[in-house]
């Protein structure tokens, strides 16, 4: 095999990966899968590029208890078909980048040091971002490894955008609106400056909806604000995470339901969301199949904030030139996009039923979803953070890459 880069996402539950082929400036998927159900049920799949199943096998919960397990389980499976020489580099997705990283960087033990040190402001993703890059250190040292974060592409907000109204110390010391999902908002701004460069230069809100929720704003491809903050946990609400809060209510959790604040985070982290809101599941396609009034309400939330949280973001931008969705509500779920449309009516936003029906992944690309009488179009732009990882893993080995997927 010619020389590759691999690319790990790694989380608390799972680890994906997913290998590209280096051949002159173009970067080809060539391989991807990952091990699920870590600590539970760990089952390892992988894929060819055609999509042809190369692995699917089961482990036992104690052979896999975490994510450092897991990279073990992952590096011997590539090792054992790859050999060493294929893979030049890894890129990984690392959640959060505080304030001292703005855009990817190559990991040496400074680097390491100092994303640790952001471990309380991502609990649920940086500890598990960080196991796979110290399990390939030990294994492969000469290996270089580049960490790209979801922070980095909202880091030139304007001060206005990353404040809380905090005393100002607080700003200083790192308590700031941070935002998240960078990585995937980098990839479909690029995508939308490809296919409709007059909207890419404009006004444009992306909603990236799936287990995890949020949106950004954007002038001319650039982010002006978005809906999570400090935490991975604020705006909308999210498979089981609650979004947006009234910090009084974590306050009364714990002085009178007399909770502790690790109680409160498993809560709000784990049992919120769609799954607290119905008390069935945090699977929007279950909840849509469901005729219970519990699923009903849940789903209407989750549309109506969405649309509102649409209507503050354009209010931060002076004004709307378009729609994107993205990830995987947003590319599976023409339910969902018909009611947060719908929601959205004195935007002027206006679906075509036919388009949007027809728009569910696996999609080839890019579909416009919109009406003719629509006042601004509509995307639904499928999302690619690992290659957006394997670019800027290739531009800080000092190689260009355009990229095919």
């Amino acid at each position: 095999m010619s020389d590759s880069i691999l690319v790990v996402n790694a989380g608390s539950s799972s680890i994906k990966f997913k290998l590209f082929r280096i051949a002159d400036r173009d970067l080809t998927p060539v391989l991807s899968g990952g091990i699920t159900g870590i600590g539970s049920t760990p089952a390892l799949k992988v894929r060819d590029g055609r999509g042809s199943v190369l692995a699917n096998r089961r482990f036992e919960a104690g052979e896999v208890p975490d994510a450092s397990a897991a990279q073990h389980h992952l590096a011997d499976w590539l090792l054992h078909h790859l050999g060493d020489a294929a893979i030049v580099a890894v890129g990984h997705r690392v959640v959060h980048g505080g304030p001292t990283f703005t855009e990817p960087v190559r990991i040496d033990d400074a680097v390491l040091r100092t994303l640790e040190t952001f471990i309380p402001l991502a609990p649920l993703h940086q500890l598990g971002n960080l196991d796979p890059i110290r399990v390939l250190r030990e294994r492969r040292p000469d290996l270089p490894q580049v960490a790209c974060f979801d922070t980095a592409f909202h880091r030139g907000h304007p001060e206005l955008s990353d404040r809380f109204a905090l005393p100002r110390f607080l700003y200083d010391e790192g308590v700031r609106r941070y935002g998240f999902h960078g990585l995937s908002y980098e990839y479909v701004a690029g995508r939308l400056r490809e296919i409709d460069p007059d909207v890419a230069n404009g006004r444009v809100v992306i909603a990236h909806l799936g287990s995890g929720a949020s949106l950004c704003a954007l002038a001319d491809g650039r982010s002006q604000d978005t809906t999570m903050s400090f935490t991975a946990l604020d705006g909308l609400p999210m498979g089981t995470r609650s979004g947006a809060l009234d910090p009084g209510a974590v306050l009364h959790l714990i002085e009178h339901k007399g909770m502790s604040p690790a109680e409160v985070g498993h809560m709000l982290y784990f049992e919120s969301g769609l799954l607290g809101l119905s008390g069935i599941s945090n699977d929007v396609r279950t909840l849509l199949a469901s005729d219970r009034s519990e699923a009903a309400m849940a789903i209407d939330f989750f549309c109506r904030r969405v649309a509102q949280a649409t209507a503050a973001l354009a209010v931060t931008l002076g004004g709307l030139d378009a729609f994107v969705f993205t990830a995987g509500i947003g590319e599976n779920a023409p339910e969902i996009r018909r009611r947060v449309i719908a929601a959205l009516g004195l935007t002027g936003l206006i679906l075509s039923n036919d388009a949007n029906g027809s728009a569910v992944a696996p999609l080839d690309g890019p579909v416009r979803i919109d009406a003719p009488e629509s006042r601004a179009p509509i995307w639904v732009v499928p999302t690619d953070e690992e290659l957006m990882i394997a670019r800027h893993t290739m531009r800080l080995l000092g190689r260009s890459a355009s990229g095919t997927a």
